[in-house]
């Protein structure tokens, strides 16, 4: 059966296939099934087909699903199957339309499939995006003791939309993190509020060029209510290319008119020719300015939304970061060991250094063909000391070399993951002093040596645990 138009000419077709196996083809499907049309799951793993069976949804191999090009109307991808796949080219060409799970979603939303429309809040950037998102929650759970609306994060942090809106229990905003990727497969989507926080190369591989990548993020900035990191040089040019002079800025500056930043230790919004005083920029967690960034943003699209300072000043106060986004793990001495494990990229590593003061930088992994002179030059007078490990750590000694020749560098070969991360940390304890952070910010992925970014992070917080006994010191 087909549904009601959703504010466009596109239905849902009787017949859609579904790309990919895994959970968000599966829960795609589990979506289109409750709607009421029909649907196959398209994968060639029997493997993924028995899981997708297992539910309850029809499954066909990618050459068995080509013969039903003639019958499909539309395909829904998984956001990690990139463009230029040739099963989702060939349905393309064959004048089938490829949209994502989370855009499937939103379509299905609008037209009142779960219930009224919810409210979308969407959160995207390079970095900084779950903290933003949770932020962001937190203040809308504080405002809907007074608002009746409830909120939930959702999308790349807590649990899917999809879920959200199967869900029994009614949830009246989604506050959702979305990567390149699931914007990329969105043309519909449209969010009440959109935050484009930051913008750096990343995915490069999977989008083909960073104006392709910049492109499928700046999309949120088609909200009614668009927030942009002005600070950063990509986000402030790509927000003057939209021509609206709506466009809510935030900075770490003193905030311009239509901005919310930051005056004195205040958290300060300048909107709609009225000056409020927001919350508290001291005892932000994460420390230092990536977390102030993010909680200003958060506060930009919160006080659009029914938000009050102090809705906003108590979610800030109760709000802690998950694992490995720059909790302090340990603690001693005058000396705290910080998880930036997610700091995956250069651009990560520079929002975590910022403002963290004197440090002994543990770094190293697969840089991807990134540069990291840049985050070396801009931290040089931070640096107590350098501690590289993983496939690319030459290359930071390099540029750690070059920049500033007299910071002690230490370099473990070992490829075993737990004994190079215990050797860097314990070479930072003899080097860490009273003040100072040891900081783990990578600026490089992980899967050169660990399972992921969080066994990384588990890894340094055990060895810290380890190794570090102020009262030796």
């Amino acid at each position: 059966m087909a549904l009601p138009e959703w504010g466009g000419p596109v239905t849902l077709p009787d017949n859609v296939l579904v790309a990919g196996a895994g959970v968000s083809g599966i829960g795609a499907g589990l979506l289109i099934t409750r709607a009421g049309a029909g649907c196959t799951i398209v994968d060639d793993n029997p493997t993924g087909r028995a899981n997708a069976e297992a539910q309850g949804l029809e499954t066909c191999t990618s050459d068995e699903a080509r013969a039903r090009f003639a019958d499909t109307g539309l395909v829904v991808t998984s956001p990690g199957w990139r463009p230029d796949n040739p099963f989702l080219t060939d349905a393309a060409a064959a004048g089938i339309e490829v949209i994502g799970d989370v855009e499937l979603c939103y379509r299905l939303d609008q037209v009142g499939v779960f219930g009224a429309p919810r409210t979308w809040l969407v959160v995207t950037g390079t970095n900084g995006k779950t903290t933003t998102t949770g932020m962001l929650a937190r203040m809308m759970e504080e405002a809907s003791r007074d608002t009746g609306r409830t909120a939930i994060a959702c999308g790349n942090i807590g649990v899917a939309v999809g879920e959200v809106l199967l869900a029994d229990e009614r949830v009246d905003v989604l506050v959702a993190e979305l990567s390149s990727f699931q914007l990329h497969w969105s043309s519909q989507l449209v969010p009440d509020a959109g935050v484009l926080l930051n913008l750096a190369d990343d995915h490069i591989d999977w989008h083909g060029s960073f104006a392709e990548y910049a492109r499928s993020k700046a999309k949120v900035l088609q909200a009614p209510v668009a927030v942009a990191g002005v600070d950063d040089t990509e986000v402030r040019r790509i927000a003057a290319g939209t021509g609206r002079d709506d466009i809510i800025g935030f900075t770490l500056s003193e905030p311009a008119d239509n901005e919310v930043g930051v005056v004195g230790d205040r958290i300060v919004a300048k909107l709609r020719g009225e000056v409020v005083d927001v919350a508290s920029a001291d005892g932000i967690e994460p420390a230092g300015a990536a977390g102030v960034l993010d909680a200003l943003a958060a506060s930009a699209v919160a006080l659009t939304q029914g938000a009050t300072p102090e809705h906003i000043q108590r979610a800030l106060e109760s709000y802690r970061v998950e694992g490995h986004r720059g909790a302090v793990v340990h603690s001693g001495g005058g000396v705290d060991w910080v998880d930036n494990s997610k700091a995956t990229n250069p651009h990560a590593a520079d929002s975590a250094l910022t403002g963290a003061g004197t440090v002994v930088w543990v770094a190293g992994g697969q840089l991807k063909g990134a540069a990291v002179d840049a985050v070396v030059k801009a931290h040089a007078e931070q640096f107590r000391a350098v501690a590289l490990l993983g496939v690319d750590r030459e290359l930071i000694r390099a540029s750690v070399g070059q920049v500033v020749p007299d910071v002690p560098v230490f370099v473990t070969d070992e490829t075993d993951p737990e004994a190079a991360m215990d050797a860097v940390v314990a070479w930072a304890v003899t080097q860490a002093q009273p003040g100072d952070t040891v900081l783990l910010a990578p600026a490089a992925a992980s899967l050169d040596m660990f399972s992921g970014m969080s066994a990384r992070g588990d890894a340094f917080a055990a060895a810290a645990m380890r190794h570090w006994d102020p009262d030796t010191k």
